[in-house]
């Protein structure tokens, strides 16, 4: 089933070229994409959306962390190494399960999902998106993507019961980029309601 409902979506690619270029450039570009959101987020948002940035931070990392212990515990091939596919974007031939860019992006978007709705909301739908991509363009297999996404959700949901313990590393952080002169600082409003209301 993960290689027939790998060649049904991989199949489509080479035949398009709007939808090439777009899930050529969801794959190369999303993680940029995200940084780009969460660093708006940070300069726009007051202390809690800073906050929600340094753990969305953290959920990654620990999240590409785990993906690297998988990768060299249990090592499936790309695609493109077992099969003739479509390959839109060359790739080196490393570990195919789970997916780093896709347990990237929903490490972001859950971790941001978790504290103010439409906000992460709209970077998930982008993380299925780029899953999606990573398939089309012929680097993963769909159970890639479905252990990206388990991986993610899995450490968003540690960190966010870890939020108590991790808020004086969040509020150390922040303080020390309020002293910085020359960059934009928001304060808290305490009675400020999160998007997620």
């Amino acid at each position: 089933m993960n290689d027939n409902l790998f060649k049904a979506i991989n199949h489509l690619a080479g035949h398009h070229p709007i939808l090439d270029g777009l899930m050529a450039g969801v794959t190369n570009y999303a993680l940029y994409i995200y940084a780009i959101v969460l660093l708006l987020i940070w300069l726009l948002g007051k202390e809690q959306y800073k906050k929600t940035v340094i753990y969305a931070a953290i959920t990654g990392i620990l999240g590409l962390f785990i993906n690297f212990i998988i990768g060299h515990i249990y090592f499936e091939p790309r695609p493109f190494v077992s099969h003739s596919v479509n390959l839109l974007v060359e790739h080196a031939a490393d570990a195919s399960f789970p997916s780093d860019h896709t347990t990237g992006a929903f490490a972001l978007a859950l971790a941001v999902i978790f504290v103010h709705r439409k906000i992460g909301i709209g970077m998930f739908l982008f993380a299925l998106l780029t899953g999606l991509s990573r398939v089309y363009v012929g680097h993963h297999y769909p159970l890639d993507i479905l252990g990206s996404f388990i991986v993610s959700i899995v450490i968003s949901y540690i960190v966010f019961k870890l939020r108590p313990f991790l808020e004086p590393i969040a509020n150390r952080i922040i303080h020390i980029y309020n002293l910085i002169p020359i960059v934009p600082k928001t304060t808290e409003n305490k009675d400020m309601k999160t998007l997620n209301k």
